[in-house]
């Protein structure tokens, strides 16, 4: 059996996890790969309602973290035979705005065995038009999604698979329930206040969109999906969501005076607490963006982390053209870049095995590599700051925040002294080998520092847990004493962090 058709079976067989920690509703589907398409085999929710567990100083009670690890321990038994790189769990507006919410994320991955992710509101919004344009047919023209998540909204404008703007709105049916519904009593005024800060929000965003423009209008997930029901079921429209048939849905939900008063076809007992909320965000987009009809799309956030994997697995990853964009904005110097990240990977291929590296390690090396000196755009001086701050705070598709954290760290300690405090921030299980990735990135920067064109000699990369070595063939030091002092220098920064520099 030759190899191409082993790795055809292979991919065949292959099954991934997206797991998605939303505000109101925790979701997971499984998936079979095959020949680079996805074939949903099982699907788990549960509405968890964390973004209803955040007090008023940002804190995650115990009973809503209680809630979410009870979900995720049912979730880890069906997942608990899947290799951990092909399991991705994502965390949403909730697990962002919770001051508390790296207590629960420890224990979420002790119970799935697998990293958690917090993504931004803009990479949130990305993966979400990603699931519903694979759910959709690949039409021609642009569209506008709309995302009605517990906690946030997320607002993209794009044609077939890409993406052209997008935005994440704080407003969601969660959050907007505990703010004007709180008590679960119903009436127009609350329900306009809602709505008025709804559009207070889409100020924002919206001449810019309709400046843009688009050809149809597509909502995802829970919100919208009970909206388009009812309107269907109850006879306002075919199967669509009408401004007509939104506003029928409106009177209707204001005929009530509680939430555990709606009786409306087609909406499910565990929605009616969020409902209110939900339309009257939805109202608000209709008017804001003028919107006359909007289709529905099964495909949301978690069908877009299944894609996103799907597509690493084939190395079409987002994260490169991320990288390379960010290169563009910032006029990096590519050669010098591709200098130092071609030095900084030949380090890695030799030292992965005396220094536990992975290709995640390589992966996050030669983005480093690339954008170490985007800082330069700022100022000389400290650049390598300016340049951490920049890769932290900017928003970068297809990277997660602890991504963002783990190259920042990895650019912030690329010269100068060892930054040994700044690892500290990394999870504990991270640190030392980001601390080792550091020192490679540093000593391919020195190793560069002329800016030559020249090629460097071979040189033998070697090490042990405190220990780095690098040989030169003989005599090379000697016609480069340049190169030499920058080395002794670097031994002596990596000694305060009681790393042994040998040059050899």
């Amino acid at each position: 059996m030759t190899d191409q058709v082993i790795a055809s079976e292979t991919q065949e067989e292959q099954l991934l996890a997206a797991i998605d920690l939303g505000s109101n509703s925790f979701h997971m589907v499984v998936a079979q790969l095959d020949q680079g398409e996805l074939r949903t085999v099982d699907v788990m929710s549960d509405k968890v309602q964390l973004a209803a567990g955040i007090n008023s100083k940002r804190i995650l009670t115990d009973d809503a973290k209680q809630r979410g690890l009870d979900c995720l321990s049912r979730f880890a038994q069906r997942i608990k035979d899947l290799p951990r790189d092909d399991v991705r769990v994502v965390g949403t507006n909730a697990l962002r705005e919770a001051k508390n919410s790296s207590e629960f994320i420890d224990e979420a991955e002790n119970i799935l065995g697998t990293p958690l992710e917090i993504i931004a509101g803009r990479e949130e919004a990305r993966l979400i038009y990603l699931g519903v344009a694979h759910t959709l047919a690949d039409d021609q023209g642009s569209r506008l999604v709309i995302d009605i998540g517990g906690g946030s909204t997320e607002f993209i404008i794009g044609e077939r698979f890409e993406p052209r703007v997008m935005e994440s709105l704080h407003m969601g049916c969660v959050s907007y329930t505990k703010r004007f519904f709180s008590d679960g009593s119903i009436c127009a005024k609350k329900f306009k206040r809602a709505q008025t800060a709804a559009l207070q929000e889409l100020q924002a965003i919206k001449f810019h969109y309709k400046d843009i423009g688009w050809d149809s209008a597509v909502g995802s997930s829970g919100t919208i999906k009970a909206v388009r029901n009812a309107c269907v079921s109850n006879g306002f429209s075919k199967d669509r969501i009408t401004k007509e048939a939104l506003h029928q849905l409106r009177d209707m939900i204001l005929s009530y005076e509680h939430f555990e008063e709606i009786e409306i076809a087609d909406i499910k007992p565990e929605r009616k607490q969020v409902l209110t909320a939900g339309v009257a965000v939805l109202c608000a987009a209709f008017e804001a963006l003028d919107i006359q009809e909007m289709s529905f799309s099964e495909g949301a956030l978690r069908e877009g982390v299944l894609y996103d994997m799907a597509g690493r697995l084939r190395h079409e990853d987002v994260r490169d053209r991320t990288i390379t964009a960010l290169m563009q904005r910032y006029h990096v110097d590519q050669e010098q870049a591709d200098r130092v990240e071609q030095t900084a990977l030949l380090a890695w291929a030799q030292l992965k095995e005396s220094w536990d590296l992975s290709s995640k390690h390589y992966d996050m090396l030669s983005w480093a590599a690339r954008t170490h000196e985007i800082g330069l755009t700022i100022a000389h001086s400290q650049f390598h700051k300016h340049s951490a701050y920049m890769l932290t705070h900017s928003d970068l598709p297809g990277f997660n925040k602890r991504e963002q954290l783990q190259l920042a760290t990895l650019v912030r300690g690329h010269r100068r002294k060892f930054p040994k405090d700044e690892f500290k921030k990394l999870p504990k299980r991270l640190q030392e080998s980001y601390r080792r990735l550091c020192i490679i990135l540093r000593l391919s920067v020195v190793l560069h520092r002329s800016r030559s064109k020249d090629r460097l000699p071979a040189i033998t990369f070697s090490a042990d847990h405190k220990k780095i070595m690098l040989a030169f063939p003989d005599g090379w030091l000697d016609h480069h004493p340049l190169t030499h002092a920058d080395l002794e220098q670097e031994a002596e920064y990596l000694a305060t962090s009681d790393i042994k520099l040998k040059i050899i």
